[in-house]
Parts: structure tokens; C-alpha cells; sequence
């Protein structure tokens, strides 16, 4: 009678033990988006599952072979499905760590683009950045001169302006500052280099093409030994202006004809810039409007209130 009890009470206990652990399986399946269980909190019930069960045979005397008990059998699946939690449970913990981290790398590797809205020159271009236009003047190159009016059209140069607008027109393209350098020139331009999603480095591939010099100014910067290697190549391959008989000193420059009395009004304009004396309308091109706004000092004195807009770009409504 002794041991009848004690065997109904074993059954009992084992029962009620494998009942918690179905129901921490079942409350672990439906939350798997929170904190899962922890391994060392589950092999604990396992022990103690494990512990209980032994004591209670040590004190039963079996005589006769009897066929496996329903405890028995139940004990190990259950087991087995813990184990196959606590797997998923770490699996699951590392694949989130590794998506934040790819997140993170993501977003820092993330490279920031802007539409180029005008190209000025060879060497000086407009884009967008989040909703105001920049003046960019390029680091580490220049171009033959063709919209300053106090300087005749140099040789190449609208080959060169026309090469730019070739390759950055309408264009998205990432800005990459230099350390070494201002933030921006005196004209309050930014001081960038360009490259184009494509990957073409502006800056570089304008100088071995052969349309624009090496240019250092003040300081070295950070392409100057590949910016001067290209200039030696197309040098050395006569290309572009390099080319022979193209910018001989005896082929004297290109001036663009202007009547003379717009020629008077330029050269007035040099130096008018103590008041308010220029509208949009004075000028004939956006070109020669853009040149006196930057000799008066940009935005930061922009004397005659051409740049209604405070965009560094001045009466855009003129070709």
C-alpha cells in the first residue's frame, strides 16, 4: 500500500513538473519577439526535473521488469524541446545583433549626391543641396578663363567650359571637402571635389583630358601628386590644350566682341561696389552679373541685391 502511494505520488509530481514546463514552452513560442528564456534558468528546471525523478526510484523496489512509464517517456521530449528553444533563442540574439551592425554600416558607407543645376566653367559649377543652390569651386584645378569680363576668353577655354557641361550637366554627384583646405574661398564658394555616381573623378579626369592645369593654391592638398601626374600625361601626350599649335604663344587669345557700350560698363563695374548701383537688367548674361556679384565680396556684400535668394547664384533669369 506504502509503495502504491509513493508511486502515485512520484507520477503526480513528475506530472505536474513536465505541466510547468509545457507552459513556459508555450509562453516562450508566443513572445519570441521578447526576451527570450535563458539557457542557464532552463537547464535548472531540467536538474531539478532530473533530481526529483531519481530520488523517487531510489525509493521504490521494483521486483518485477516493468513496462516504461509514462513520465519516462515524456521527460526527454520535453528536454528536447528546450534544447531546440535555447538553440533558436541564441540564433535568434545573434542574427539581431548582426542586423544592427549591418544597419550601422549601412548608413555610416552611405554616400550623399546633389544635382548639379548649372555648370559656370571648366572649374566652377552649381548644385543643389537640400533645397539651396551652392557655388562649388573644384580643388585643385583651373581652367582657361571665359566669363570674366575683365579678362579676354583664354585660349581653350570655351573647349573646356564645353567639356564640363559634357560630363556634369544635370548630373548627381558626390562633394568631398579637404581638410588641408578652407571650407570656402573668398567668393564664398565651397571648395569641393566632384565625383559622379558613375565614380568619374571630375577634378582628375578634366585634367588628363587635357582641358584644365594643375592648380595649387596656398597649400598642398590631398590629390596633388595624382592631380599633377595627370597633368604630365596629357602634356606628354599632347592632349588638349598640350596639343601642338593649339595655345602657341604666338596664337594671340580669342576676345569675345561686345559693343562698345557694354564694354565701358564693365570695365566700370571693377571697382563699383560702395552702393547700390546695378539691376538685374544692366547685364547682358548671368555670366557677367555672377563675375562683379563675386568681385563685390558674394553674399557676404552683395552691394547691388542681385541675389534675391541668398543662393550664391545671381540673376538666373538672364542666359
Amino acid at each position: 500500500m506504502k509503495n502504491k502511494f509513493q508511486k502515485a505520488f512520484t507520477k503526480t509530481s513528475i506530472i505536474v513538473a513536465v505541466f510547468i514546463i509545457i507552459a513556459i514552452i508555450s509562453i516562450s513560442r508566443t513572445n519570441k519577439s521578447e526576451e527570450t528564456i535563458k539557457p542557464k534558468e532552463i537547464a535548472g528546471i531540467i536538474d531539478a526535473v532530473n533530481i526529483e525523478t531519481e530520488e523517487n526510484n531510489e525509493k521504490q523496489t521494483v521486483e518485477v521488469e516493468e513496462e516504461p512509464s509514462e513520465e519516462s517517456l515524456v521527460v526527454p521530449v520535453v528536454a528536447e524541446e528546450i534544447e531546440d528553444i535555447v538553440e533558436e533563442s541564441q540564433y535568434q540574439e545573434e542574427k539581431a545583433v548582426n542586423n544592427v551592425q549591418e544597419e550601422t554600416g549601412n548608413i555610416q558607407n552611405q554616400t550623399q549626391y546633389y544635382k548639379v543645376v548649372k555648370v559656370v566653367d571648366g572649374d566652377t559649377i552649381a548644385v543643389d543641396i537640400n533645397g539651396v543652390k551652392e557655388t562649388i569651386r573644384l580643388i585643385g584645378i583651373n581652367t582657361p578663363e571665359t566669363v570674366d569680363p575683365r579678362k579676354p576668353v583664354e585660349c581653350f577655354g570655351k573647349e573646356a567650359s564645353n567639356k564640363a557641361k559634357e560630363l556634369l550637366s544635370g548630373q548627381w554627384v558626390e562633394l568631398e571637402s579637404d581638410p588641408t583646405q578652407d571650407d570656402r574661398g573668398k567668393y564664398d564658394r565651397l571648395l569641393r571635389y566632384v565625383k559622379t555616381k558613375d565614380g568619374m573623378f571630375y577634378n582628375l579626369e578634366i585634367i588628363k583630358q587635357g582641358y584644365a592645369y594643375e592648380y595649387t593654391y596656398n597649400v598642398p592638398y590631398k590629390y596633388q601628386t595624382e592631380f599633377k601626374q595627370a597633368e604630365d600625361y596629357a602634356r606628354n601626350n599632347k592632349i588638349g590644350l598640350w596639343a601642338d599649335g593649339i595655345c602657341d604663344e604666338s596664337i594671340p587669345d580669342v576676345v569675345v566682341e561686345q559693343e562698345p557700350e557694354a564694354q565701358l560698363e564693365l570695365q566700370q563695374t571693377e571697382c563699383e561696389c560702395s552702393s547700390n548701383l546695378y539691376n538685374c537688367s544692366d547685364f547682358t548674361t548671368h555670366d557677367e552679373a555672377q563675375l562683379l556679384f563675386e568681385c563685390c565680396g558674394g553674399i557676404n556684400n552683395d552691394i547691388h541685391r542681385l541675389d534675391r535668394d541668398k543662393d550664391g547664384m545671381v540673376c538666373e533669369s538672364l542666359p
